[in-house]
């Protein structure tokens, strides 16, 4: 079903950089329209139904927000992204107040933007990669992964419960965080950190994974924990990491840990993905052979074989027996004055100082 986009933006450069994003989604059943203030955003939206409107927040005549309201007011099923240069946070709380999808700050984190529009407008990934799907199992085991998410979330009160994958997707979710612009950048982040664990578990001979990240005094409390070595589960609420509330919601987030494993292993996934991890982190790469016996027996070339020889007789003249070689430097030694200004009794008689006679 094609979709209809609008962007707003008085700025020519940025319409055209906008645009030239979406375009990189090479998605035909997303139809493109643009305007450079609200009047002519009005005027489009007066002519076609609008699915998604991408706007500035500060617009010539009137506000974003204002332009959403008209924009609502024909179109109530719109979803709404802000684009903005200010960082004030009343006017971002605003913008979330009136259900704006999501709010991003100039320059605009591309990824995020990317994913933002494709959520909004419906455009949902597989939730599992094509060679580990299995007719009619996977629906029914993504079912029972979403209602695992879903009551966890209605137990503890969470505003949103994510099962993600080590390449930083969403298998499964339930919610929604408090300012999903920045969903991407966030997921992204944490999953650095479940690598840098795994990597930490090697080290310390950890037969299993078991780290636990805790963020707390944000928009949302933050608990992140690993569930294999390639899915983590990240839990998002106000309250949840409270010194009252800790450690219920890490009981409980434990268990649902379990349960989630339960149901992957069950899919078959979580085996053939370890044995995958494992190969990839700790590949074994065979050591060349070293033909020592071959090289001995190698015929040497004409030049190199006079060098040798031309060596080897070098070698005659100097001293066979490193003792001799000593011996003879003391005696060498023996014969000379430690004191500069005195002279041996055999360099007198060279210098005819003495007579040869005793």
């Amino acid at each position: 079903m094609v979709r209809n986009l609008l962007l707003v933006d008085d700025q020519r450069d940025i319409l055209r950089l906008l645009r030239a994003t979406l375009d990189t989604l090479k998605n035909a059943d997303i139809k493109i329209f643009e305007a450079q203030s609200g009047e002519e955003a009005l005027l489009e939206s007066s002519r076609h139904k609008i699915d998604m409107l991408v706007t500035d927040y500060k617009l010539p005549g009137m506000s974003g927000v204002e332009l959403m309201h008209k924009v609502r007011a024909r179109h109530p099923e719109v979803k709404v992204i802000f684009i903005t240069g200010m960082t004030d946070r009343k006017m971002r709380e605003e913008m979330l107040n009136t259900g704006a999808y999501s709010i991003f700050d100039k320059p605009i984190p591309i990824a995020d933007f990317l994913d933002s529009v494709e959520r909004g407008l419906g455009f949902v990934q597989t939730i599992f990669p094509p060679e580990h799907s299995v007719p009619g199992k996977t629906e029914e085991t993504h079912t029972r992964l979403s209602d695992l998410l879903a009551n966890f979330r209605q137990d503890f009160n969470a505003d949103a419960v994510f099962l993600l994958n080590e390449r930083g997707l969403i298998n499964a979710r339930t919610g929604a965080l408090h300012d999903p612009s920045m969903e991407v950048s966030l997921i992204a982040t944490l999953m650095a950190l479940h690598n840098t664990s795994l990597k930490v578990a090697r080290h310390n001979h950890q037969e299993s994974i078991e780290s636990y990240h805790v963020f707390s005094g944000g928009d949302h409390d933050l608990l992140f924990i690993p569930v294999t070595p390639l899915y983590a589960l990240l839990v998002a609420g106000k309250g949840l990491a409270h010194e009252d509330q800790i450690l219920e919601t890490v009981r409980g987030l434990v268990s649902l840990r379990g349960q989630v494993e339960r149901a992957l292993t069950s899919m078959g996934v979580t085996g053939e993905l370890k044995t995958k991890a494992a190969q990839v982190s700790s590949p074994t790469v065979p050591l060349p052979k070293k033909h020592t016996d071959q090289l001995a027996k190698a015929t040497p070339a004409p030049e190199m074989e006079a060098l040798l020889k031309n060596a080897s007789g070098g070698q005659e003249k100097k001293k066979s027996n490193t003792d001799d070689f000593w011996d003879e430097a003391a005696q060498d030694l023996g014969r000379k004055s430690v004191n500069p200004e005195v002279i041996s009794l055999e360099e007198a008689k060279k210098m005819g100082l003495i007579s040869g006679e005793k």
